[in-house]
């Protein structure tokens, strides 16, 4: 049973799972906010400051932002490894995708804990 799971945890069919599910979720997010700026369009500082100094807005806001650094990590891994490799680059497309992806997970966290620092402002 626990080897049904680590195979699909690193399988393709879960990675185009965790897509459409960040896809969902950012989805549901933009439509969230469109409705709100609809429903009230004259806006005012402090309707926005108590809709974003929620738990339940800050909560969906920082789920969408790890939904959407997810979704970013796994097409950022599908089109690096198409298009950068050894037979359309040459011997130094290992290096160049290593590198890539290094400076993407070092932009990830970076990302993350600014997000944490605005959302809870440690």
């Amino acid at each position: 049973m626990i080897d049904k799971a680590v195979r699909f945890y690193h399988s393709g069919l879960f990675d185009w799972f965790v897509q459409r599910v960040t896809a969902l979720l950012m989805t549901a997010y933009l439509i969230f906010m469109l409705i709100y700026l609809f429903i009230n369009p004259d806006l005012s500082y402090g309707q926005w400051e108590a809709l974003n100094k929620s738990l339940g807005m800050r909560a969906f806001t920082f789920l969408t932002m790890i939904a959407m650094l997810s979704h970013a990590w796994i097409g950022n891994w599908c089109v690096l490894t198409d298009y950068v490799t050894e037979r359309l680059i040459g011997p130094k497309a290992n290096f160049i995708r290593n590198s890539i992806r290094f400076g993407m997970a070092i932009l990830t966290f970076a990302y993350i804990a600014w997000a944490i620092n605005i959302l809870w402002r440690f």
